[in-house]
């Protein structure tokens, strides 16, 4: 679809009452310089937002739509754990097994003891690697498998949390494949996101391909004041979190594709890599349809889905993160580092029983149990931090006025 206009409006649906969240939606593109973007909300199992609006690239000739896809990072954990969530629901997977019952070459270097649930609450002390990645090796599975087998743990599994930002994918992804005898990017289509009719994949097939509309990075200006953790990665090169974010095969949002000269997170092998710790390619509506599904409870039991949801690992200065963390099992929790310098971007602000997951740049998907309560965002022009900015939490700030809670002062909105 193209557009003559250099403003494109907001299309879509909204329901009656739900009004705050469009709002919400319009202002990040007046006031916020959203590019191109999507929301989609489902309340106790009505669809009540379903917009999208901008631009698909810069060259601001089409117009982002809601069935157009962006790669949503972080955000695709959540997808990950539903999909290992299926399996432990159905008794193929143990969370309190260890590791080794399903994955031997793992009992290595200290890591003998390590529980599927340490893999999903971001415990299991293998957040990064010691010694230098191939080139390009986030594009190998086996090879990065194979890796985090041989590695030996950053602390003593189950110890404390700290975030698997990239090795997520691996760690549990592996142990999906291992039960399943299938690929993760496979095993999640088939189990979660085709069921829930959820446009979203974990290796997209070429077919997709026209539809992803390339992700924007923004870096802080010079001299502008940027968090924490990327500080102690320029700083401090041999720390955990340096470890973490810098020794990644080349992966990151500044990589340039020297074929291209884009993003490397644009590029064609990055989309078609099954990727589980930061590459799923979706849409806010995909988001949403999973979270509504996992509150419906045609997915995974009802019970099962209040268990993963609990608080599982709290941290009071994630090692790799540097900030209070909250993990449910393979899930964020409401995490308000708010009083922290530059803290909006800190933060993921939601009910107390709500659980889902941010991905870098500000989208995320999310469920709130209490109020039947289940929402995505996604976007192409990504802000300069790991947590929700001023757009994300705007949305879910509105969702909340909208159902009649009072404030979110506590660190969680309470009515």
């Amino acid at each position: 679809m193209t557009a003559a206009s250099t403003s494109p409006a907001v299309a879509g649906y909204c329901a009656k009452g739900w009004e705050r969240v469009r709002d919400a939606f319009e202002e990040n593109f007046a006031a916020r310089a959203e590019l191109g973007a999507s929301v989609c909300v489902v309340h106790r199992g009505e669809t009540v937002v379903d917009l999208a609006g901008g631009w698909f690239d810069q060259t601001r000739t089409r117009v982002f739509g809601a069935d157009d896809l962006v790669v949503f990072f972080s955000a695709t954990k959540g997808m990950v754990a539903a999909a290992a969530h299926w399996l432990i629901d159905r008794g193929l997977l143990d969370l309190d097994a260890p590791v080794s019952r399903y994955w031997p070459e793992y009992a290595q270097n200290g890591k003998e003891a390590t529980t599927v649930a340490m893999m999903l609450n971001h415990s299991a002390g293998v957040p990064g690697f010691h010694e230098p990645l191939k080139q390009d090796a986030h594009l190998d599975w086996d090879y990065m498998v194979g890796r985090i087998a041989a590695e030996r743990p950053f602390w003593q599994p189950g110890l404390r949390n700290g975030y698997h930002a990239l090795n997520f994918g691996w760690t549990v992804g592996e142990l999906v494949r291992r039960v399943s005898g299938r690929g993760l990017g496979d095993v999640f289509r088939e189990t979660i996101a085709e069921p829930a009719g959820a446009d979203i994949w974990i290796g997209l097939p070429e077919s997709e391909e026209g539809r992803v509309s390339k992700v924007i990075p923004t870096f802080p200006a010079p001299g502008e004041p940027v968090i924490e953790v990327y500080t102690n990665v320029q700083e401090n090169p041999q720390s955990d979190s340096a470890l973490v974010f810098t020794n990644s095969g080349g992966w990151s949002l500044a990589a340039i594709d020297a074929a291209s000269g884009d993003c490397i997170v644009n590029t064609r092998a990055h989309h078609a890599a099954v990727f589980g710790g930061a590459g799923g390619i979706g849409n806010a509506r995909g988001l949403a349809r999973v979270y509504a599904a996992l509150d419906a409870g045609t997915l995974i039991s009802r019970d099962h889905v209040a268990r993963m949801s609990q608080t599982s690992m709290v941290s009071t200065r994630d090692p790799i993160l540097l900030v209070p963390t909250r993990f449910a099992l393979g899930f964020m929790k409401s995490m308000d580092n708010r009083a922290l310098p530059l803290g909006t971007i800190k933060s993921f602000i939601v009910g107390e029983k709500a659980f889902g997951h941010v991905g870098a740049g500000g989208s995320f998907g999310m469920l709130d149990r209490e109020e039947g309560l289940a929402a995505g965002y996604t976007m192409n022009r990504l802000g300069v931090g790991v947590w929700l900015d001023e757009r994300g939490q705007s949305l879910v700030d509105a969702m909340y006025r909208t159902l009649g809670y009072r404030t979110n002062a506590p660190g969680v909105w309470v009515k």
